[in-house]
Parts: C-alpha cells; structure tokens; sequence
C-alpha cells in the first residue's frame, strides 16, 4: 500500500482523518533506530530538543534512497559501457540524454548541453520521487512540501549563480531594472515585478509537484483504504503518466529559467530576430 503521510509541518499540522489513514514505513522505522539516536545527540548537541517520534523524517529516508539507488546502479552500469559494442541499454541512455542535450540547445542555446549535469539530476530525482509512491512500503518523497521546495529554491539559486557568471553581477542585476527592450525610466515598476516574478517560480514549481503527487498519493490511499488491490489500479496506471509528466514540467521549466539568466542581451536580440523572421 502506498505510504502517505498528511500535511508537513510548515503546513500547520494535518487534519484528524489524513492521521487514522497513515501508517508507519518499516523502512522509516528501521533508520530511526538506527541512526536516530545519533541525530537526536547531534542535534542537542546544537542546543536544540528533538521533536517526540521519528527524528529522522519519512521524505529524507526516501530521498537517500534514491540516491543510494542511483548511485549502485550507475556503478553497475558503468562496468557494461561500452564504445564497440554498446548494447541496448547504453543505446537507450544515450538517446535520453541526446534528447535532454537537444532540448538544452533550443531553451538555452549553443552552450545549454554544459548545464546536462542540473537538469538530467533534477529529472531522475523528481521522477524516482514520484514513481516510488507506487512501490508498496515506500512513498513518494515529492508528496512533501520540504522536498519540492528544496528542489526548486535549488533550481533558482543554480541559475542566479550561472547569470552573474555569463553576464557579470552588474549586468545580471540591471536586467531586474531595466530588461532588454524596457525603457529605463520604467525601472521603479519593473523591478518590483522582476522580483516577485522570480519569487513566484519557486512557489509554483514547488507547489505544482507537490500538490499534484499529494492529491495522487491521497487518492490512492483512500481507495486503498476502501477496497483493497482492484479499484486503486486505474488510479496507480494514472499515477505512471503523472509522475512522467511532471517531471517534464519540472525540467523544462527549469530550462527555461536557466535560459533566460544565461542570455545575453545580444543573443535575446538575437532570438527575437530568428523568431521575427520565422513568423
């Protein structure tokens, strides 16, 4: 059955029903006795009292798991590359990342394949995340507020970090005030604009993800809940297609975003000719 806890802390606490439908994770409990009590000394330590039950929480559990899991099979896998005789799975690997290199060229441009590392990590991760709701005994890491945040104040702190360094923190900081094209006089008002426009794509990659696999998570263990192994499979196959698609909107968002911080003012006057000729 799939794992779903309620609303995170920062949400303020999750509603009576959501706490009779959770249930432990054997998994969760196992790390906890594990390694708690020596996150519960290290955090006294720092003078601060851990909160009663796990201390180590359910998402960040499933996290390392992911990791833990990419990181064995990309050992196992790198011993079976191959230059003369790539089989079938290299073949398919290689086509997923020419394809994430070739969407990296039309977003960002010329130099976009240099950012493959941040975009192909943020897709597996997100789509681990979400597909892992699925297996029975685990849950969906990205079904947490914390997770989704943290992978999108990730994105916007990478690709603030990658326009000072294309476009020098001067030139970075005065397309706040003044975009390509803007008059200057208009900069009082743009500013303020550019500003919550950048704020509010951490919230809506963060909240999109999240509320999309939260609503799936809950729905499944509801119907779990009601009628076990036959009702929920319509909901689980749907749950396939969700977790793909928004995962692809993660990343391509992403992009997007790295695009517009690493262009140069010349290469935007650049594309809006190719665009303008196109039409």
């Amino acid at each position: 059955m799939r794992g779903c806890r309620a609303w995170d802390p920062v949400w303020g606490g999750a509603p009576r029903y959501m706490e009779k439908l959770e249930h432990p994770l054997w998994i969760v409990q196992a790390v906890n006795a594990a390694f708690g009590p020596l996150v519960r000394a290290m955090l006294r330590a720092l003078g601060r009292t851990p909160a009663p039950g796990d201390v180590i929480p359910d998402y960040l559990v499933m996290a390392a798991l992911i990791i833990l899991f990419w990181t064995v099979v990309s050992l196992i896998v790198r011993r079976q590359l191959s230059v003369d005789n790539p089989g079938k799975l290299q073949i398919s690997i290689e086509d997923a990342i020419g394809a994430l290199q070739s969407m990296l060229r039309d977003y960002v441009g010329h130099k976009g394949p240099r950012y493959l590392a941040i975009v192909t990590t943020m897709f597996v991760f997100i789509l681990s995340g979400n597909l892992m709701g699925l297996v029975p005994g685990l849950k969906s890491p990205t079904s947490s507020i914390n997770v989704t945040l943290g992978c999108a104040l990730t994105v916007a702190v990478y690709y603030h970090i990658q326009g000072v360094k294309e476009q020098g923190l001067f030139h970075y900081l005065k397309h706040f005030a003044a975009p390509p094209g803007a008059p200057i006089f208009l900069a009082p008002i743009m500013l303020p604009i550019e500003i919550i426009s950048h704020l509010s794509r951490v919230l809506s990659l963060s909240l999109r993800l999240f509320g999309n696999i939260f609503g799936e998570d809950l729905v499944i263990l509801i119907l779990f809940s009601i009628i076990p192994f036959v009702v929920p499979l319509p909901m689980m196959f749907l749950g396939l297609i969700t977790a793909s698609l928004q995962a692809f909107i993660f990343v391509l968002l992403s992009t997007i975003y790295l695009g517009g911080a690493v262009a140069t003012e010349h290469e935007q006057n650049e594309h809006g000719e190719m665009a303008a000729g196109e039409v």
